[in-house]
């Protein structure tokens, strides 16, 4: 959380001035961007993309809606989105970071994805659309970066159709002391350590793993959509919690 106090927010474990964490969470992902899908698929076991497409499934997404897929990274789930929106439909890839969207853009056009998709970088705290555009917001695995959660979600609240629903797909807390044990063996062992193999980087593999424990929980991510002006918020831990999925609706 940021702390208005002394204007100083987390950045995994550390305290910095609230106004250098979004450079901060640039350079790890200036770092990690040509590398992201492999090191995705090496950590999750593949896993991820399992918990992408229940997303998918989740959102009530149809041909001709308009999506919003934020902090969309390397363009997983644009790519299927867009399939199912059609060309009567659009799909936008939204990213702070340049590098994620040059990789996110790359990959797109290689797997024949155009038209229905454009790209923007943008801060999910003060997101650049008129109020009332998408009938679907995603961002998966990307609020925990954001300085300002809260801003955030009031800001996918505004931007969001009444009647659309807004996903938040995040690692969270697990349910079982013995899982969250295990996993934050693997988190703060073996994650810097794949880092440093295959990005050559384990610092910011380190701060991935630091900011996953530093995210609100289940419940507490729950209340803060509520707050926000989301209604029929639930979520659905996946995976034994380590990763949950979030849905809040505008009405």
């Amino acid at each position: 959380m940021q702390d208005s106090s002394n204007n100083t927010t987390h950045f995994g474990f550390k305290e910095i001035p609230t106004d250098e964490k979004v450079d901060a969470v640039a350079q790890v992902f200036h770092s990690v961007a040509a590398k992201y899908d492999i090191m995705n698929d090496l950590m999750s076991g593949g896993v991820h993309r399992l918990w992408k497409m229940h997303t998918i499934n989740q959102s009530g997404v149809r041909a001709g809606n308009k999506v919003l897929d934020i902090a969309g990274g390397t363009g997983d789930l644009t790519l299927r989105f867009s399939r199912i929106v059609g060309s009567t439909g659009q799909v936008i890839l939204a990213d702070i970071n340049d590098s994620m969207l040059k990789v996110g853009r790359d990959k797109l056009a290689n797997k024949g994805v155009v038209g229905n998709v454009k790209f923007a970088q943008a801060n999910a705290e003060a997101l650049p659309f008129a109020d009332n555009t998408f009938d679907c917001i995603t961002i998966a695995f990307g609020l925990r970066n954001v300085t300002d959660k809260d801003a955030a979600l009031r800001s996918m609240y505004r931007v969001l159709k009444p009647g659309g629903r807004l996903l938040v797909l995040e690692f969270s807390k697990p349910e079982s002391e013995c899982l969250s044990t295990i996993y934050d063996q693997y988190s703060f062992r073996l994650l810097p350590f794949m880092g440093k193999i295959i990005a050559n980087d384990s610092e910011s593999y380190r701060y991935l793993a630091e900011s996953i424990r530093m995210h609100p929980d289940q419940e507490t991510l729950k209340g803060m959509m509520d707050s926000a002006g989301f209604e029929r918020t639930s979520y659905q831990n996946l995976t034994g919690g380590i990763v949950a999925l979030h849905k809040g609706f505008k009405y």
